[in-house]
């Protein structure tokens, strides 16, 4: 175990912050410059931001390698980061101790001033996220955006914003206790990891946190599980895909046309939505309904849904060659984010295939069984969990192992005929074989365009 220690902090009490990464080295900066006395541990002994650490908080008590008992024992309070679980044995021995376990998003919710929308649910965070984001810039209100997605939550105190637009993962949510969104939405459930849980209903008491004296509760009318966990706050706003009831939003039929509409109100052809798919039609509704709770004019909003054009690795365009469109959905990290994608992209035109695969993170791949013949002509699989994946979809479709992406690719374009449309929606996490989703979907496209040349 690799330790590095300073003199100044030796004995003085300290918060330990567990974990480095993005959102740990973004907490360290936090504390040191409101001098609080603190200690950093992580697992790994090159932890991603470690020589940022050491260049510029030279002086931080640094233990790499493994958990040092010492510096737990010497700790006051522990800021956990986000993919290190609250479950591990030595934070819960300290959390029996009296020793406050939170994390950054806490330490952010302790210090923010401005209005808080917050976002989560297995699938669409980022989506509604950033859309949110373009619909207040479209506004003129000044507002931080980020969490789980893009900035760490603590880059984004700033005296002067009107508002701030989070995305919050389960792992976030566990260790926050003050927060009091002006709206909060889970717009979604399905399982997902499932090898950080010990069941699905301790995933969405997770989630459920984000209600917790919500003002506002924007709920999804066509997922029960995660409307019911908004039954705690008094203010709800709905959507959900069908025509809507009082003042909920939803979509409607007008002169064969379908329309986004509140209530009785035609708000926006679906038609002008750019990105594609049933699950981003029920995105852009969650938005407008969050906003709306927010405060954010209505006809901004709709201008920011017209030129939204969605974001990379999110069911993303790539190429059309030789009559075959390909798509890139390497954001689609579970089974219901692949499942969307499949819906979504599918017309009567042609068939999808598909290629799946990675670190399955323990969920129940006969979900997708029920779903492949109806979309998807050819499974192509890759990674780590590749043989486990098609045990549980028992070859309901041709399926076929690829030893890696490109020769994925290459299988799929042999096998594709004019019409179709060939996927990349793992339904897995990455890190078996590449470093994150954003290098596996960078991949995939530039295995794509090499088929042009």
């Amino acid at each position: 175990m690799a330790t590095e220690t300073t003199n100044s902090q030796e004995t003085a009490p300290r918060t330990l912050v567990v974990g480095l990464g993005v959102s740990g080295l973004a907490t360290v900066r936090y504390l040191a410059a409101r001098g609080v006395p603190l200690a950093v541990t992580d697992s790994r002994e090159q932890p991603p931001g470690l020589e940022e650490l050491r260049r510029e908080l030279a002086d931080v008590a640094l233990f790499t390698g493994g958990f040092d008992p010492q510096a737990f024992a010497a700790a006051e309070r522990l800021v956990v980061s986000p993919g290190i679980a609250i479950s591990t044995p030595i934070i819960q021995e300290a959390q029996a101790r009296g020793v406050e376990v939170i994390g950054d998003v806490e330490l952010f919710l302790r210090e923010a001033r401005a209005p808080i929308i917050a976002i989560t649910g297995s699938n669409g965070k980022s989506t509604v996220t950033t859309l949110l984001g373009e619909m207040a810039a479209a506004a003129g209100i000044r507002a931080g955006v980020g969490g789980n997605l893009g900035k760490p939550v603590l880059e984004l105190l700033d005296d002067e914003a009107e508002l701030y637009i989070l995305e919050l993962s389960s792992f976030q949510l566990e260790t926050t206790r003050s927060l009091r969104a002006q709206a909060a939405v889970i717009l979604n459930l399905c399982e997902d990891h499932m090898d950080r849980y010990d069941s699905f209903a301790d995933y969405v008491a997770a989630k459920h946190v984000v209600y917790h004296n919500a003002a506002n509760a924007v709920i999804n009318l066509d997922d029960e599980l995660a409307m019911a966990q908004a039954d705690e706050v008094t203010n709800r706003i709905g959507f959900g895909m069908h025509a809507p009831h009082g003042d909920d939003y939803g979509i409607c039929m007008h002169e064969g046309t379908e329309w986004l509409c509140k209530g009785e109100r035609l708000l926006l052809p679906v038609s002008e939505i750019l990105i594609a798919g049933r699950h981003n039609q029920a995105n852009v509704l969650a938005a407008l309904a969050l906003g709306e709770a927010a405060g954010i004019p209505l006809e901004p909003m709709l201008q920011a849904v017209r030129r939204f054009s969605g974001l990379a690795h999110r069911t993303q365009f790539v190429a059309e060659i030789d009559g075959v469109r390909w798509y890139n959905d390497s954001k689609g990290t579970n089974i219901g984010a692949c499942i969307a994608a499949l819906e979504g992209l599918h017309t009567p035109q042609g068939l999808t295939l598909l290629i799946a695969g990675g670190d399955c993170k323990g969920a129940d791949f006969t979900e997708l069984k029920p779903v492949l013949p109806r979309y998807v002509r050819t499974l192509v699989l890759i990674g780590r969990d590749a043989p486990m994946i098609a045990a549980a979809t028992g070859g309901v479709v041709e399926t076929l192992m690829a030893k890696d992406l490109m020769d994925a690719v290459e299988q799929c374009r042999s096998h594709a005929m004019p019409g179709d449309r060939v996927l990349l929606s793992p339904a897995c996490a990455s890190f078996d074989m590449f470093k994150n989703y954003l290098d596996r979907g960078e991949q995939f496209m530039r295995a794509v365009r090499s088929l042009q040349s």
